[in-house]
């Protein structure tokens, strides 16, 4: 019994997902439809390969913003089905960072000194908030706002060299 989405009138709806068939040749080349229409690289583009795969699928899950349901024909006869979705990518740019309102006072930080590190070495400061890198002299001054440090009951702040295994706690002031 084919899958459904029912209206509110209680009417059933097949749901039908785009199909997308890939063949594989023995040589690895790589032909593709979408429910029965060629799928082709862009002009002068060289034929599909079997490593253009996962980027086929991202193109074709993209354009239609849907999943699709993709059968792969190999060479030797053997077939595989799926229903691929279309992927979570991250951006490449992060958002911007929000402006503070006009007139909004800078925070007030406090700071947490701590001796040994290894230099350049990546620094916890626990409640594991934020990273600082330490100096070349193995110094690091991990910087919070009042604010992180109010989420601590105890006003403990803890720097922990990632390497070094250095450990410094400390109450800032």
């Amino acid at each position: 019994m084919p899958a459904s989405v029912h209206r509110d009138e209680g009417e059933a709806v097949p749901v039908v997902l785009p199909l997308v068939v890939i063949t594989i040749t023995d040589d690895g080349r790589m032909t593709v439809t979408v429910d029965g229409v060629p799928f082709e690289p862009e002009p002068f583009a060289p034929p599909w390969r079997r490593e253009d795969f996962a980027r086929v699928l991202d193109q074709l899950t993209e354009q239609r913003r849907s999943p699709v349901r993709v059968e792969v024909r190999e060479a030797d006869g053997s077939t595989f089905t799926d229903i691929i979705t279309r992927s979570r990518r991250r951006r490449s740019e992060p958002d911007p960072a929000p402006e503070a309102p006009a007139g909004r006072a800078m925070p007030e930080l406090v700071t947490l000194h701590g001796e040994g590190f290894v230099p350049g070495e990546d620094v916890a400061i626990a409640v594991v908030i934020a990273h600082g890198d330490a100096a070349p002299d193995g110094a690091m001054r991990g910087l919070l706002t009042a604010d992180q440090l109010a989420v601590s009951p105890t006003r403990e702040v803890i720097l922990l060299g990632r390497v070094s295994g250095t450990l410094t706690i400390g109450h800032p002031e």
